[in-house]
Formats: C-alpha cells, structure tokens, sequence
C-alpha cells in the first residue's frame, strides 16, 4: 500500500488497513492488490496489518508500465496519490481518494473519483457500494475525463506538422471536447483469480 502521504502515516493508515482487512472477510469475491511504499513508517504497519492473508497481495514497489497495467486491470482504485487520481479515470476506473482533500478536484467535479478520506467506516461504506450498485459503479467509469481523451500527442504532432507547413495548427473538429463514454469493459474487469481486483496504491 504506498499510502506515502505523511499526513495517513500512524492512525489514518492503521484505519485504511483495518478496512481492506474488513473489506476482504466480508466479500469473498475481493482480490486487493496494494504495492507496498519502502518507508518503514508505511511498510511496517502494513505488513503487519495486511500481511499473510491469501486475497491481499502485498507487491514490492513497481515500475511506471507494470503499475498502468495493474490500473488498466483493477475493478477499482483506492489511492492518496495526486498522480493516479488523473491517470485512472483515463482508463476507464473509478477512484476513491484516501485524503480529507485534494489539490486535484476535477476528477471528483466530473464523477470519476469520490474524496473519501481515511475513516474505515466510509472507505468500507464506499467500497462497498460500488461493489454492489452497478448504476453507480458505471456512472463513475463512464463520466466525463476532464484531463482529455488520450490523444494529446497525436494533436501536438499534428500542430508542429502544420506549424512548420504554415497551415492552420489545429482544425476545430480536432479539438478535444469531453464526451461522455461507453464503459471500456461491461464485465466487472478480472484477474487470474477471477475476483475483482481493487488496487490501493
């Protein structure tokens, strides 16, 4: 769990790894994989909280690639971290934000992500209703991006193109306007395991 935050170190993470350990008892069906950060006052709780148990995969800290493909993978994404709350909704993942507040509040205007802090009771109240209420679960993976449709670098190589020629940069239509989404995968996505996974980075 790379809940790397100072301000979740001590109480607010024992309180995030008592509800992943709650979480896993009461859903059978939960696979939750969390990358452990290496600072002793993140690693140490949560081994010793989250350690050992068969549906919670304790992972060493990954590479940039190896993580987009967890993310690409997971059901669902609980995080402190600023990075990931722009890059899962890019994918097409809901996300709940383990912080009291954010620097950044555009996912959780448009529905992509729910600020939820660090309460077990609400991580627990969250988790699981996404779990269970598909409605809401595809409103959130279906809500408007507002940090673009991930084509950015064919539109900056399409500007220099027409910079160097002294055409127009850039045609209206292909300009980036949020558009609401299909779901990129109907099914609850799976892992080998068959459960849904949930990432807690």
């Amino acid at each position: 769990m790379t809940t790397h935050r100072r301000e979740s170190w001590g109480g607010d993470l024992e309180g995030i790894c008592s509800a992943i350990r709650v979480l896993v008892q009461r859903q059978a069906d939960v696979l939750v994989a969390l990358p452990v950060h290496p600072n002793p006052n993140v690693k140490a709780p949560v081994i010793k909280l989250l350690g050992g148990h068969p549906r919670i995969r304790l992972l060493p800290p990954l590479g940039y690639v190896p993580f987009l493909s967890l993310m690409r993978r997971s059901y669902l994404i609980l995080t402190d971290s600023g990075g990931v709350q722009e890059e899962a909704p890019s994918l097409g993942v809901p996300v709940l934000v383990l912080r009291k507040t954010t620097e950044r509040p555009e996912a959780a205007e448009a529905g992509l992500a729910r600020i939820i802090g660090t309460d077990p009771d609400a991580i627990l109240e969250h988790v699981e209703e996404l779990l269970a209420d598909e409605h809401a679960y595809r409103r959130m993976a279906t809500a408007v991006n507002p940090y673009g449709d991930g084509r950015a670098s064919e539109r900056i190589a399409e500007v220099l193109r027409n910079w160097r020629t002294g055409r127009a940069l850039l045609s209206k239509n292909r300009a980036f306007v949020p558009r609401s989404r299909g779901t990129r995968n109907p099914q609850r996505p799976r892992i080998k395991s068959g459960a849904p996974c949930l990432l807690v980075h």
